[in-house]
This record gives structure tokens, sequence and C-alpha cells, in this order.
């Protein structure tokens, strides 16, 4: 099988071109800092190119069968798997993916694609009946037409496809910018699993480039009916209101403050285990990572000899070595701000019970205790391999802690007593929450997304597939309907 050899250039109209301009910019391995290649870097005039072939596209799309729009979904699926060594080396190359994440992510892209191969036969709609006699109402599930896909560096591949494959699903065009840092695992690797796949040219365009330089004319330009993000909480507020000045519907998955509850009654052994997986999974670089791990009083001491013995053993460096848990971090901007937290929170009165040195972007996996809300590395998303541990009296005292905070993406109680963990993760102001499991979950048929800072709207099975169509009201008279003319 042939390696695909086109990654560096737009996609636009089933072409592989340069960008209008000429542009390039480099494409980091954030490991070994080597320049992997020059991508073509797109210019307002290639997003205006990229939307117009999309919705002409898209026309055509929408009236093919639906087991062929299917069929493509499920081949773009099939691809996936047939090119998981390829995939994963370019996630372990360009995002700085431990060899285990990059299965995961891929794991979890096929999934949702799989899923999304299911839309097209899902377009359901209805039938109400009328107060107007003769008269038939018809409720009809239709594409929103064409999508603006903003897409973020830390898992590309996943969260890229995760808006991609549902809105090819539903019947609509689609315009991926992928970050920065990842525009092969964030786009371009996704064009050519599509064009293999068969999908028609034109319908799938992608844009790499600076959010500076096009992100404004991604959001506002006067194709696309629905924006969807994935990043910051300050990023994501500045497209709600662009998009909303242009009366765009938005769809964003934003930051989070996870937190990770241990009860007295908790399996320690199991909770120590399920909270250094979702901490340092990724250098901790995800939404839905766990940021605070708070732990009952009568029971923190044991809780944090348990999880220093877990985390202790956690390999740090190569993301190519197969025994590799924590990665380098995307680059030295973000090695600053989570090494800047550190400090702080070290100032603020925090204990370094575990690590706190770095080598180049790798961070060593840390653990602080002596930790309270109102610190740094508890109040701010750290987005690093960083764990802070505090500690509680009460259960009223674990929500209070778990909702100090204006983010509520994920979260997770750790419990002997399912019923009790029920009772609190029910309290805890957040969009998804576990008993007996870490944070970082995400199923590709049950609903995704956050509260507060966090978002707005839901990814993931039925709920991403109302988000990228609309309904439409088509009422049939069929006997002449009176009219009071004269005012009788």
């Amino acid at each position: 099988m042939k390696r695909y050899d086109t990654l560096d250039r737009l996609y636009i109209g089933g072409d592989w071109r340069p960008a209008s301009t000429g542009d390039t910019a480099a494409t980091v391995n954030p490991f070994t800092d080597e320049t992997i290649f020059e991508v073509a870097q797109a210019s307002e005039a290639d997003v205006d190119a990229a939307y117009r072939a999309s919705e002409a596209a898209q026309a055509e799309w929408i009236e093919r069968p639906p087991q062929e729009r299917q069929a493509i979904l499920a081949r773009a699926a099939e691809v996936m798997g047939e090119r998981r060594e390829e995939i994963v080396d370019w996630l372990v190359k360009e995002s700085g993916s431990t060899v285990v994440k990059a299965g995961l992510e891929l794991d979890n892209a096929i999934g949702i694609t799989q899923e999304a191969a299911s839309f097209p036969l899902r377009m359901e709609g209805a039938l109400f009946p009328s107060t107007i006699p003769g008269k038939e109402n018809r409720i009809y599930r239709v594409p929103v037409g064409v999508v603006g896909v903003i897409s973020p560096w830390n898992f590309p591949f996943h969260l890229s496809m995760r808006s991609v494959a549902p809105a090819l699903g539903a019947g609509n065009g689609v315009v991926l910018k992928p970050a920065s840092n990842t525009p092969v695992t964030g786009g371009t690797l996704l064009a050519a699993i599509f064009e293999e796949a068969g999908l028609p040219g034109g319908l799938f365009n992608v844009v790499p480039g600076s959010g500076s330089e096009i992100g404004d004319a991604v959001v506002a330009h006067p194709v696309p009916r629905v924006i969807s993000f994935t990043g910051s909480t300050p990023v994501g507020r500045g497209i709600a209101e662009l998009a909303g000045q242009h009366l765009k519907q938005v769809e964003l998955e934003l930051g989070g403050n996870n937190v990770m509850l241990v009860l007295d009654d908790a399996d320690l052994d199991q909770a120590a285990r399920a909270a250094a997986f979702g901490k340092f999974l990724h250098q901790g670089q995800i939404c839905i990572a766990l940021n605070r791990i708070v732990v009952q009083d009568s029971v923190a001491d044991a809780f944090t000899e348990r999880f220093l013995s877990v985390v202790k053993e956690l390999q740090a460096g190569d993301p190519s070595d197969g025994g590799t848990l924590v990665g380098p971090i995307i680059d030295d901007s973000q090695v600053e701000s989570v090494m800047e937290i550190l400090e702080d929170t070290k100032k603020a009165g925090a204990t370094v019970a575990l690590g706190g040195g770095r080598d180049g972007r790798v961070i060593e996996p840390t653990v602080l205790t002596g930790v309270t809300q109102d610190m740094p590395a508890a109040s701010q998303e750290i987005f690093g391999p960083v764990a802070p541990i505090l500690t509680f009296g009460t259960d009223d005292d674990a929500v209070e802690i778990a909702n100090a905070t204006d983010y509520g993406l994920s979260g997770s109680v750790f419990t002997g007593d399912t019923e009790r963990g029920l009772r609190l993760a029910r309290r805890v102001r957040t969009g998804m929450i576990h008993v007996n499991d870490m944070s970082v979950n995400d199923e590709p048929h049950v609903a995704f997304g956050g509260m507060g800072a966090s978002g707005i709207g839901r990814f993931g099975g039925r709920w991403v597939l109302d988000a990228f169509t609309t309904s439409q009201w088509v009422s049939i008279q069929h006997q002449p309907r009176e009219y009071p003319l004269n005012g009788a």
C-alpha cells in the first residue's frame, strides 16, 4: 500500500494544490524539534474557494441514495484500519502522541466514522395533526448545508473526525481548518482518507493556516451555517461572538478543570491507577483529563502513597517507544505555561511530592500535595503532566470544591457505594461524570459536551446528528381551506 504523499498541500475542490499565495509553514516534531516538511498556508481566497466548492458539491451529495453515502463513510473507517500503522506514525511524530495514545485516538476516530455511517438512514421525520381542517403537517430532518470545522492540536485526528464524519453523514459539505501545530493529523490526512474512500471531490476541503490569518474568514464566510470548534475557552468565546454577528449556530467544546473525587470507601488501589491514567495520558494535554484529584481527608495519605507508587513507574520520554506514557508537550509556549503554573503553585505553598523537572519539552510526571482550590494548579486548566492533590472533609465539601470553577466538562467519583457516588455525581455541575472511572471517556454514540465555560452543544450519536441538521415543516392542505376574507 502506497503511503500518502500529498499531505503538505491544501485540499480544495478534490484537488491537492499549493496555497494561492505560495505561503508555507513548517510542521515540527515536538520531541526531536525536526521539521517534517513545509505545509501550504491557506489565504482568505483559498477559504472562499473551499466553501464555494463544498456548497456546490453538497447539492449533489444530498441527492445520492443514502446507502451510497453510507458506503463511503463505512469505507473511510475501513481505510483507517488498513492504514493504522501510517496514521499512528503521523500522530507520534507530528502531535507528540505516545504509541498508546495514538492507538486509542485512532480507535475513537474509527468508531465515530462507523457511527456516522448510520446517519444517512437515520434522517427521520415526523407527522403531526393540524388544528386546521384538511391539513397534514410533516417535519423533515435536513442537513444545514455546509459546516465549518476548526480543530485542536491535542487529539487532532479524533477531534477533527468527530465533526467531519457526522457532518458528512448527515448530508453536509465540510471545510476543515486544522490547528497550526497539526495540519496533517488534524487535516490533510483526513482528506486523503476520504478521497481514497470515494468521497466526491469538493464536498470536503482542508485549509491549513494560521488562525490569526484565516480564522475569522472560516467563521464569518457566508456559506457555512454551523461552526464546530474544539479548543480553548477564550478562543471559543471569540468564535461564538463572531458567529453570532452572522447568525450562525456554534458547537463548542472548550476547556475543563475536571475533578476526581475519591471517597473514604473507595478502592484506593483502583482509584490510584485510574487517576494516573486520567491525569498523565498524552501528558495531560486533554480537555477531559483530570485536573484536580480531591481525596477525603481520612484516606488522603493512603491514597497519595498508592498514587505516587503508580506514577513513579510511568515512563516519560520518546513517544515512539511503546513503553512511554508521557511524551513531549506540543511546543515551547505550552511548556512555559505548564511550568509557570507549577512554580506559582509551589510559591503558594504546595509541596512537590514527585517530579517537577523537565528535559526539553518532556516534563516529568509531577505530583503536588498540600494544594488548595485557590492555588493556580487547582484554579486553572493545567494541560500538562502535573497532578495536584486536594483534600476534603464531608460530601458537601467535595461538591463545593468540585463546583468551584467556571468550567464543567468532565469528572469522576470513586466510591464503594455506587448510589452515594451517583448522588454526588448528580450534584457536580458538569456535562459528563463517571462513577468508579476516570474522566477521560468518549464513546461515539453517547452525548459528549460541557456546561458553563466548557462549551455549548453536544457531540456523539443522535446529539451530533441534531447539531448538523435542522427541521423543515412542510404542510399539505388536502381540501380547500376556508379563509375569513370578509371578517366572518
